[in-house]
């Protein structure tokens, strides 16, 4: 599905906070500051690329609505990973390959793209685009829907009529008023 040429390494150091996205040079990289923001009941620890890491939180996960219990450590961790809303993968496929490495840095560790979610509901959902995943919490539609177009449009990144028509149906669930 993927040019053969797309590599996660073109979008960067995974995490780092040597980047322009928001967040960026703030003494912590990407996967430590979306962690403080998206968890709750959070413990904190001093690591190497952060010194306010969350050491222990509780994920409300948008995509199960299940509540998932972190704490950071060899692979336990993995129970709660960071999705790419925009997955990487697709990104590259609708433009990002053309883009100035920095740019794809931007892209790959800004949180207006990035969710705390339940490690396997993300190794699920892979790098598939609206037309072939949506989250399992229908809840959820609305807001994932948003936030997905939102990042289109701000990376300037097409979408096929499949994938456009289950984000408009999904942000027809949104409350108006």
């Amino acid at each position: 599905m993927h040019g053969n040429d797309y590599r996660r390494a073109a979008f960067g150091d995974a995490w780092t906070d040597d980047n322009v996205a928001p967040g960026g040079h703030n003494g912590c990289d990407t996967r430590n500051d979306v962690l403080d923001r998206d968890l709750l009941d959070k413990t904190f620890v001093a690591i190497k690329r952060c010194p306010n890491a969350v050491a222990t939180g509780t994920l409300h996960d948008p995509y199960t609505n299940a509540v998932v219990a972190f704490t950071r450590g060899n692979q336990v961790g993995a129970s709660v990973q960071i999705d790419h809303i925009v997955p990487l993968a697709l990104a590259w496929d609708l433009g990002a390959r053309d883009w100035p490495q920095d740019l794809r840095m931007r892209f790959a560790n800004d949180p207006a793209n990035l969710l705390a979610v339940d490690g396997k509901v993300n190794q699920d959902k892979g790098d598939a685009e609206p037309a072939d995943w949506m989250p399992p919490n229908h809840a959820f539609w609305c807001q994932y829907s948003v936030q997905f177009a939102a990042v289109l449009r701000g990376y300037a990144l097409p979408i096929d009529e499949r994938s456009a028509v289950v984000l408009r149906d999904a942000a027809a669930t949104c409350p108006t008023g």
